[in-house]
């Protein structure tokens, strides 16, 4: 069972615990460990020391994730806590001032914005990759191989249908199970952007089994034959043996997901993925310091997580605004 794997089962159980009253913020300070999709590095020496407090999208956890661990093994006195409540819900502890970084996989909005300045809040945005968002069913739903946006809208739609016989001529009198994200997820956002509203649809149903956790919808997909969802091409690179990807075809034929047609602009549901970080807290050195040192290592490790690399250039602009933001907080 891999990492992020283990870390579903967690958060399952986290799920629970948040039913029983827990926030978030409460199971970070009863274990001090990882948790329920919390993950924390610390202990040992070293000239740095202090906590990071992340939230937000499970899309960018990975990659977070992955940055930490290395992060770990040169500052083991910094601890990174990093929680996964989706990117609606990171921004709202973000702009509370509860976190001092936030996970997106969509730009902030200017609701959320605002709220960030009725707070005092003042923030740098920063581009640290491209996802390639997939659609993924049961590996024995044989019979599709490829959606088009019109029966996307009929699967997701606010009339969506339940049976596949009712997607496509053709299909099978088989029942459509769908696992998605929830509407605090970037994830959410980004798909209903993207395929309902060109058609004038505002809202998906709500008749679908939500969760911000990516893993979690992995988990759903696996153990459900007919079923159909979405999420982050990581976790599909994560679960290859036991989800099928789905082809999208927006208008120009079926394009797989993959960082080629995501690079070249063929995948019409492709992303930019980002963090935003708290201007006031790059004042701490240990913060300023793994900010600078996640632009340095993201693009190193990006590959293996499974997203596609910001150029050369998106990353020089990104550490130059990030320059800019440590020397203004002094």
């Amino acid at each position: 069972m891999n990492r992020w794997s283990i870390v579903a089962v967690l958060a399952s159980i986290a799920l629970l615990a948040a039913a029983c009253g827990n926030a978030p913020d409460d199971r970070a300070a009863d274990t001090g460990g990882t948790t329920g999709g919390e993950t924390s590095t610390g202990g040992g020496d070293g000239d740095l020391s202090g906590s990071i407090a992340i939230d937000g999208s499970s899309t960018v956890a990975p990659l977070t994730d992955a940055v930490a661990e290395e992060y770990a093994a040169e500052r083991p006195d910094v601890t990174v806590n990093l929680s996964v409540s989706g990117t609606g819900g990171g921004f709202e502890r973000f702009c509370a001032g509860d976190t001092q970084i936030s996970n997106a996989s969509r730009p902030i909005t200017q609701e959320e914005a605002d709220t960030c300045a009725e707070n005092g809040i003042e923030f740098t945005e920063v581009r640290v990759g491209t996802d390639a968002l997939t659609m993924v069913t049961h590996p024995e739903t044989g019979f599709v191989d490829c959606l088009t946006q019109d029966e996307v809208v009929r699967i997701w739609g606010p009339d969506g249908v339940s049976n596949w016989s009712e997607v496509r001529d053709g299909f099978p009198d088989e029942q459509l199970q769908i696992f998605a994200p929830g509407s605090d997820s970037g994830t959410y956002d980004f798909f209903n952007e993207t395929v309902l509203e060109p058609n004038g649809i505002e809202e998906p149903r709500q008749d679908f089994n939500a969760s911000e956790d990516d893993n979690i919808i992995a988990q759903g997909i696996i153990g459900t034959p007919g079923s159909w969802g979405f999420f982050g091409y990581a976790y599909y690179q994560e679960n290859t043996e036991s989800v099928k990807a789905l082809e999208y075809d927006a208008g120009d034929g079926c394009v797989a997901p993959a960082p080629e047609t995501a690079q070249d602009d063929s995948y019409k549901l492709a992303r930019p993925l980002f963090i935003y970080v708290k201007n006031s807290a790059l004042a701490e050195p240990h913060v300023a310091d793994f900010v600078t040192f996640y632009l340095e290592t993201v693009n190193d490790l990006i590959d293996e997580i499974g997203y596609i690399a910001a150029s050369d250039e998106t990353i020089a602009e990104a550490q130059a605004k990030v320059e800019q933001a440590i020397s203004d907080a002094g």
